[in-house]
């Protein structure tokens, strides 16, 4: 009889959609609100937090990068997964569900910053905001912040906010 798995950072009523294992046997797992993961505290990490998740094929490895504050460096987490193919369909389709609005405006010639605005997929609470900023741009510069600001403002009216 196959063990069904478990982590300890579920909540109660937090129902495991997939998992995948690393060769050490450590666990990492979905739910419908978070991704959870071993080496981060608190583990359990909300979808909408997530910026980026790519599986790298060759490596048989999980890379994910947390949403982060600019000049900061963003939290990554890494993992070698054992049979991963569940647990990489629902990252794919937590990460995208949580995108409410995505786009890119130009600031200076090819430079610009992307406006994003996320919520956690099952739809309830706010529109949470981010600004990515191409390398090069500096968010302090007037003239930055000005078309930030716009980009925001358009992107918030967009979504009835």
């Amino acid at each position: 009889m196959r063990r069904r798995p478990t982590l300890p950072s579920l909540a109660r009523g937090e129902r495991l959609l997939a998992s995948a294992t690393t060769p050490e046997g450590v666990e990492v797992g979905g739910t419908r609100d978070a991704l959870h993961l071993p080496d981060r505290a608190p583990p359990r990490l909300p979808w909408e937090e997530i910026a980026t998740a790519d599986w790298d094929s060759d490596e048989r490895q999980l890379h994910v990068v947390e949403v982060g504050t600019f000049g900061r460096p963003r939290p990554e987490h890494r993992y070698q997964l054992v049979d991963p193919d569940r647990l990489l369909s629902l990252v794919r389709e937590r990460v995208t569900a949580s995108i409410v609005v995505q786009r890119h405006v130009s600031v200076r010639g090819r430079l610009g910053v992307r406006v994003i605005g996320r919520r956690a997929p099952g739809g309830g609470g706010a529109v949470a905001w981010f600004v990515e900023y191409d390398p090069g741009l500096d968010p302090a510069e007037p003239d930055v912040a000005e078309l930030v600001d716009e980009a925001l403002a358009a992107a918030r009216g967009d979504v009835g906010e």
